[in-house]
């Protein structure tokens, strides 16, 4: 079970302190990794760390902005200054704006884009500098989504980002496999969050997505955070530029 084991490892999840951040931030946790959590908000922060406490880990907890991503670097430089190092980055946060894509706005495009795919490749590029300057492995875990390979109406912002993870997930392996750092993604099916409540409380919807799903529920952030721990771990040391489907099969179903 060693080879599952995160003990002694730092973990940086951007967008931990709630949903599928959270989760994420939960399995580590269990796993033995000491945490770094970045969100917009610090109460939700604070409530996550009071919560996480009880794993006995070291939690460290950063109120910052991913959209800022002209001064990506030097925040990650900080939190590497204040903590020591990072040995596994886990790109999550994201949102959307919705809409027909002849109504989305410039403004609209530009933050969904920034945040889901511009902030993903600063901080993997400042995980990276670091680690290659300092001689040692790392782990990065991407958030993709099934809209990195599906799509639904309304959602060309969205779709355009994660599909641009998941080819930056490909790329990124490819170019830093010589200095061992894995990366790799997860990419989440329908999960009950509270950020997705008003789509599982809509009957109709929740109706079709346990019917279109072959496990026939919604994920729960506990599914995405065990799958996001095998990746980090040393048992996936020869896994690099995949993207693993959590998603009860959902991606698998036509």
């Amino acid at each position: 079970m060693e080879k599952f084991s995160l003990k002694g490892k730092r973990t940086l999840i951007t967008g931990g302190s709630r949903g599928i951040g959270f989760g994420y931030a939960k399995a580590f946790a269990e796993c033995g990794s000491h945490l770094v959590l970045v969100a917009r908000t610090e109460d939700t922060l604070n409530k996550a760390k009071s919560e996480l406490d009880s794993f006995g880990r070291e939690v460290h907890t950063y109120v910052f902005d991913m959209n800022q991503v002209e001064e990506i670097e030097a925040f990650y430089s900080k939190v590497v200054e204040d903590t020591g190092g990072i040995d596994i980055l886990v790109n999550n946060a994201g949102g959307t704006r919705r809409g027909p894509a002849e109504t989305i706005s410039h403004e609209d495009w530009a933050f969904v884009i920034n945040l889901n795919l511009t902030s993903v490749f600063k901080m993997s590029q400042a995980f990276a500098k670091e680690r290659i300057r300092s001689g040692k492995k790392g782990k990065i875990i991407n958030t993709a989504s099934l809209m990195s390979d599906l799509v639904r109406k309304d959602n060309s912002p969205y779709a355009a980002s994660k599909g641009g993870v998941r080819q930056l997930t490909k790329a990124l392996a490819i170019d830093w496999a010589p200095h061992n750092i894995n990366v790799n993604a997860v990419g989440p099916g329908y999960f009950k969050t509270e950020l997705t409540k008003a789509l599982w409380e809509d009957e109709a919807f929740d109706s079709w997505v346990t019917g279109r799903t072959p496990m026939g529920r919604w994920g729960t952030p506990e599914d995405l955070g065990h799958a996001a721990v095998f990746l980090a771990s040393p048992a996936a040391d020869f896994i690099t530029g995949h993207i693993l489907y959590v998603d009860g099969g959902f991606i698998s179903c036509f």
